[in-house]
């Protein structure tokens, strides 16, 4: 028999040090996105499942939570991601005619983990850059990632960069069933040469020797250069090429404490991106901690498509890697009706202080606030004071 208080798998309390940094990584980045320029929109976190899913894929669709609205009938889901209801507000309710700069902030809810110990209930943070097809708004949502990390504290970022147009430029003209295509994606992902020969057995030599030179094309910026050499030259492998080239010749202007690496074999979300994909990963962390892109078709299926570029993140997972204090510094005040004793509680607060009055019987001790000072009466008037430690002896 199951505790009553025992939550689900994956699903877990904040509890107060770790909501505080939460909370602060959730300031610092949408501060950000509005120097940048972006307007904060903040969809609702139910829709119908039709509006939810539309052109999404079949991987959001396992992934989402479904239930029937009991006033209409109708089934719902509850978001896995916010990206198409971006979408959805760029396409139908702003209907811009040109550049839309949106971001957000809410929680999604998945119903499955993507890693072992990854939350079921992510608080997704994103950035979309709706209405220009050139590579400066991919610049921009990338330079935007990499500054939020930095301001995160994460140090030494590694950017790896790819594209999605590589591998369908070797897939042109194959007569490849749905099942097959994702068949090799995953085992270009993975890496697993003896599947990938055995999935490309019959394909013309040409297109064949293409898909097994990918499986060796990753590392520094000396990629593009062996990809020229070794994949069947086409307008739309060297423009996605060209692509790579001129960002990461960008960012290592902006950013030349990025370190960049190039796997054209990494194919993420391979139906979903139209062009350069990149994901972003911390020193020490195995798993990336920003995933984004091109995604140009995203609004097709609400009538307008629009050309689209951005990224999204845990901010639940960054908050659990991140550097700081875990207790802020407090003013410790005693409790009382006195006027002038609440009148400078009350200055001291405004001011932006961290004032903890000690209710009458209690010791006022937490995990969450450290009180290096004391507000105290001297004379006839209340003054901060700083609390000396205490020494044995």
């Amino acid at each position: 028999m199951s505790s009553a208080w025992l939550l689900p798998e994956h699903i877990a309390d904040v509890l107060p040090a770790e909501a505080r940094r939460i909370e602060e990584l959730r300031r610092r980045w949408l501060d950000l996105a509005r120097s940048y320029g972006f307007e904060l929109i903040a969809p609702p976190l139910l829709e119908h499942l039709d509006s939810l899913l539309s052109g999404t894929g079949s991987d959001l669709d396992l992934a989402t939570f479904k239930l029937v609205d009991q006033l209409s009938g109708r089934l719902l889901g509850v978001r896995a991601d916010t990206t198409p209801q971006a979408a959805r507000i760029d396409a139908h309710l702003l209907n811009r005619q040109g550049v839309t700069r949106l971001c957000y902030c809410g929680p999604t809810l998945h119903t499955r983990p993507a890693g072992v110990r990854a939350s079921r209930e992510p608080l997704q943070f994103g950035a979309e850059i709706f209405g220009h097809a050139g590579l400066e708004a991919d610049l921009e949502v990338q330079e935007l990632a990499l500054d939020g990390l930095a301001l995160a504290g994460v140090t030494a970022p590694m950017l790896d960069l790819a594209d999605a147009r590589v591998v369908r430029a070797l897939f042109a003209g194959l007569p490849l069933a749905a099942e097959s295509l994702a068949d090799m994606v995953a085992a270009l992902a993975t890496k697993d040469a003896d599947r990938v020969q055995a999935l490309a057995a019959t394909w013309p030599a040409r297109a064949r020797e293409g898909v097994e030179a990918l499986l060796d094309l990753y590392g520094g910026l000396d990629v593009l250069a062996a990809a020229r050499e070794r994949l069947p030259a086409s307008p739309l492998l060297h423009q996605a090429l060209d692509d790579l080239q001129w960002l990461a010749t960008q960012l290592q202007a902006s950013h030349p404490e990025v370190q960049i690496g190039i796997d054209l074999a990494d194919l993420p979300g391979y139906a979903y991106y139209s062009g350069v994909r990149f994901a972003i990963y911390g020193e020490g962390r195995p798993d990336a901690l920003v995933r984004g892109g091109r995604y140009d078709e995203v609004g097709a299926v609400f009538g307008r498509s629009r050309p689209a570029a951005g990224f999204s993140l845990d901010l639940k997972a960054l908050a659990g890697d991140a550097a700081g204090d875990r207790c802020q510094p407090a003013i410790r005040a005693p409790w009382g009706t006195d006027t002038g004793l609440r009148a400078a509680v009350r200055a001291l607060r405004v001011r932006g202080e961290v004032v903890v009055c000690a209710l009458p019987g209690h010791a006022q001790e937490t995990e969450e606030f450290h009180c290096d000072r004391e507000l105290r009466q001297v004379g006839e008037q209340w003054a901060v004071v700083p609390i000396q430690p205490r020494t044995n002896g």
